[in-house]
C-alpha cells in the first residue's frame, strides 16, 4: 500500500470503529497524545478521546459514518486530511433515523514506528436534517 492508501484506510477504520461500537480498537488508530474537537466535546489524550467517542455513540443508537472526498496533503512523515461526512444516528430498536448531518472532518496524521496514526480529529457540522436535535455537547 502507498502512504495515501494507508492514511485513507486509517480514516475509514475510524468510521467503522464508531459504527460498530469497537472503541477498544480505536487505540490502534490514535497516538497517545491525540486530540479531538467534535460536537460531542473536546478531548486531550487517546484515552479521553476514546471515552468521549463511547459516550457519544451509545449502544441504543445505531450510527453510519460515510466518509468520502478525502483530500490528503502529505509530507514525509505527516499529513493533513479533509473528508466530507454524512452521519446518520438512528434508534436501534426501530431503525428510525433521529439525526442526519453533513460534516467536514479534518485530521492530522503522523507516521510512527507502528505505521500512520491519527494525532488530531476535528469535525464541523455543515447541515442537519430539518427538525433534528443537535447532538449533546
Amino acid at each position: 500500500m502507498t502512504d495515501r492508501q494507508d492514511i485513507e484506510n486509517l480514516v475509514q477504520r475510524l468510521a467503522a470503529c464508531l459504527d460498530d461500537g469497537r472503541f477498544d480498537d480505536m487505540k490502534s488508530l490514535f497516538t497517545v497524545d491525540a486530540t479531538a474537537r467534535t460536537p460531542g466535546g473536546t478531548a486531550e489524550g487517546r484515552d479521553a478521546l476514546i471515552a468521549q467517542a463511547a459516550r457519544n455513540h451509545t449502544p441504543d443508537t445505531a450510527t453510519q459514518h460515510l466518509l468520502g472526498g478525502l483530500l490528503i496533503e502529505l509530507t514525509e512523515d505527516t499529513a493533513s486530511v479533509r473528508a466530507n461526512a454524512l452521519v446518520t444516528f438512528a434508534d436501534r430498536a426501530d431503525g428510525r433515523p433521529e439525526l442526519t448531518m453533513g460534516e467536514v472532518y479534518r485530521f492530522s496524521v503522523s507516521r510512527t514506528g507502528e505505521g500512520w496514526r491519527l494525532t488530531r480529529v476535528e469535525t464541523a457540522p455543515t447541515w442537519r436534517t430539518r427538525g433534528s436535535a443537535a447532538p449533546a455537547a
